[in-house]
């Protein structure tokens, strides 16, 4: 189960996140084999975590030319929206708490993922539609250098809205067939 998790993962960082390219820092990373899949077994916060915990002291004890980011997989727990939303609350306690902030930012994706006044179905929540729950972490100083290179960065959240708005049901269907694949269920 576990590697098929990380190749459903994989598919989707290919072919949305990159293909779309919804974020533009992403490509250089997964050419290069700098992204880590660590598909987490928790299914309660505890063990979370703590597996949180561990992933961030991977990061700071491997250089950056081999690890730039990790992908934290969580399969079996948070699969409610509200629930994973208020755990990211205790995700960026943990940040602060053992003195990661500032080093270290989560990114968070999930199946149901919903912004902030938007309807459930608006498509500019397909932007951080994942899999799986997901808790993206990122060197926060590689993110400033890039940012720091690319023209014009706070278009990027627009610019993405477009994208997803512009696809077909066809293209949403290939894409994203565990949106549609919940539905049936």
């Amino acid at each position: 189960m576990e590697q098929q998790v990380t190749q459903t993962v994989e598919q989707w960082l290919t072919d949305v996140v990159v293909g779309l390219n919804l974020c533009p820092f992403a490509r250089k990373p997964l050419r290069a084999g700098q992204i880590r899949y660590k598909v987490c077994k928790a299914n309660n916060e505890d063990a979370l975590l703590a597996d949180l915990l561990a992933e961030l002291q991977r990061l700071d004890s491997t250089p950056e030319n081999e690890l730039l980011t990790t992908l934290l997989i969580i399969p079996n727990y948070l699969k409610d929206f509200a629930d994973y939303n208020q755990f990211l609350d205790q995700a960026e306690w943990l940040l602060k708490r053992n003195h990661y902030e500032g080093i270290y930012q989560l990114a968070s994706f999930h199946p149901d993922y919903q912004f902030a006044g938007t309807a459930p179905e608006d498509a500019e929540n397909l932007t951080n539609r994942a899999p799986y729950p997901i808790l993206h972490l990122l060197r926060e100083e590689n993110l400033a250098k890039m940012i720091d290179l690319y023209p014009n960065p706070e278009a990027i959240p627009e610019n993405n809205i477009q994208r997803v708005e512009s696809l077909t049901q066809e293209e949403k269907l290939k894409l994203f067939p565990y949106l549609f694949q919940q539905l049936k269920k």
